[in-house]
């Protein structure tokens, strides 16, 4: 069984496998989830017993049209609908804005979310890779990067704030000032896919300037805010001409009744949804610190639901996960398959501190316990 468990990791190339064939090949019972960057709290127990109970209605009939449920969204979030298109999960929109909007080259830092690298190369795009340095803890120097752009003589811009898998973070004013920059480039894309984590300033979103500006797209997670990621929605903000440029290209019910139901019942939720990014951050804090105790392992600093982590000297980031996975029950993302990084490294989603206090008894087993008087980590 742990050979067909740990044989899925070599076969998903620059992902994980879902949870749902891990699943299969466990025996039907799923480890505990460091890997999939989901809120923990949100929903709550009675939104899902709401959702339970709507069940058959909700699977049984055509959700309404994507314009109907993006108006609604709009409304919670206080845009214009017609600077906003709703995409069935992130790497739709990704995958638009590569068909659509990048022409000949993209540029973006590595490490970072594997579609901003994968995608446009898959079309035949020249993508032009900045490294982050492990040196300066992987913080994006933005002036650096826009050197980096104008020498390669890149057409689109990328960047991922707060970047996954470090959490690195950019404060709004200099996300505004790189964008004015680049205000000639074909395209800036600012991904805020895990932006409601972050509590660095209170407003870090770059979206009020992004619909004031011609080249620039901002996005936007839904699935990994409110813990449901396998419901798929996301949305794009940009000026009223890019956002109608990628949202008439989009299937009239590309977004499914789950994703309806949840933007519907939003509205009555705000409370619960606000605490529980403020439980996430709380227990950022606290795993931050309980990892970083352990002898030889970095933890980076994040403003993300994840910690970046290395291993320390001698240790082996594939070793390590298959053993979690096999001898604890659970799954952690070993990063040796993204760009930019190596099997030194691990993200870690932030978890409830029951979940952490079993994590790190199981990193303790791993790397230093089992290892003792074997070639190990120093």
């Amino acid at each position: 069984m742990a050979d067909n468990v740990t044989s899925l990791f070599r076969s998903t190339a620059a992902h994980s496998p879902s949870m749902a064939a891990l699943t299969r090949e466990s025996d039907g019972a799923g480890p505990v989830d460091f890997c999939i960057p989901c809120n923990p709290y949100f929903p709550t127990p009675a939104m899902f017993e709401d959702m339970a109970v709507r069940l058959r209605d909700i699977i049984t009939y055509y959700p309404s049209s994507a314009d109907t449920i993006t108006a609604e969204l709009c409304s919670l979030l206080r845009l214009p609908p017609q600077c906003v298109a709703m995409g069935n999960g992130s790497t739709e929109l990704i995958t638009w804005i590569d068909h659509l909007l990048v022409r000949e080259s993209l540029a973006v830092p590595v490490p970072t979310f594997g579609r901003w690298t994968d995608q446009p190369m898959e079309t035949g795009k020249r993508v032009d890779m900045f490294p982050l340095q492990e040196s300066s803890g992987f913080a994006l120097d933005l002036a650096q990067y826009a050197e980096f752009i104008r020498a390669r003589g890149t057409r689109v811009a990328v960047i991922c704030n707060p970047n996954n898998p470090d959490g690195g973070f950019l404060h709004r004013h200099a996300v505004v000032q790189f964008m004015d920059a680049m205000a000639d480039l074909d395209l800036v894309v600012i991904d805020e896919s895990f932006l409601e984590f972050a509590d660095a300033e209170n407003e870090p979103s770059v979206v009020q300037e992004a619909m004031l500006r011609p080249n620039v797209v901002v996005l936007r997670s839904l699935g990994k805010n409110f813990g449901l990621h396998g419901i798929r929605f996301g949305y794009l903000v940009a000026n009223p001409a890019l956002a109608g440029k990628v949202r008439s290209m989009l299937p009239k019910w590309n977004l499914n009744s789950f994703a309806e139901h949840v933007v519907f019942m939003l509205k009555e939720h705000g409370a619960e949804y606000a605490r529980s990014l403020h439980q996430v951050r709380r227990d950022r804090m606290d795993m931050s610190g309980q990892l970083s105790a352990l002898p030889g392992l970095t933890v980076y600093p994040s403003q993300g639901n994840f910690l970046f982590v290395r291993l320390p000297v001698g240790a082996e980031g594939t070793v390590v996960r298959d053993r979690m996975l096999t001898e604890h029950r659970i799954l952690v993302r070993e990063c040796g398959n993204k760009i930019g990084s190596s099997s030194r490294f691990l993200r870690l989603v932030v978890r409830p501190q029951v979940d952490v206090r079993r994590l790190v008894t199981g990193l303790e087993q791993v790397l230093y316990v089992l290892q003792r008087g074997a070639a190990g980590p120093e």
